[in-house]
């Protein structure tokens, strides 16, 4: 059976196949302090499970409700490791507990993303 590439990433003489992770939130902007300690306090906890974390992005201009963060993984299994990991994590489980007591999280979306280096390959058709 075939493995799904869900992307890689290539650096001189090596390719890395990558799934990242894209979470779009609507915040409540009374409460962008503790959303960037939420945010950002999943940097180490990604890295610390075997992911890059891209950074987070707060509102700055325009919409004052709505933040992003981006994070990879080697492939979608890497990923729900970690999903499985964090689960019995303290310093995730600390995270989810600010979110919940502060409520600076209204919503988010996760949409998972594969990076594009070039355009595929077009195939002729007779």
């Amino acid at each position: 059976m075939a493995a799904v590439r869900l992307g890689t990433l290539t650096t001189p003489g090596r390719m890395f196949p990558v799934i990242t992770c894209h979470l779009r939130y609507e915040i409540d902007p009374g409460q962008t302090a503790a959303f960037e300690k939420y945010a950002t306090g999943w940097i180490p906890v990604v890295t610390r499970f075997g992911g890059t974390h891209h950074g987070c992005y707060l509102p700055h201009e325009g919409a004052s409700d709505i933040a992003y963060a981006l994070f990879s993984f080697p492939s979608l299994a890497a990923y729900e490791n970690y999903r499985t990991a964090i689960r019995q994590d303290p310093e995730a489980q600390e995270l989810w507990q600010l979110s919940a007591e502060t409520r600076c999280i209204r919503r988010f979306d996760r949409t998972f993303l594969r990076p594009a280096f070039k355009p595929p390959e077009a195939t002729e058709t007779s």
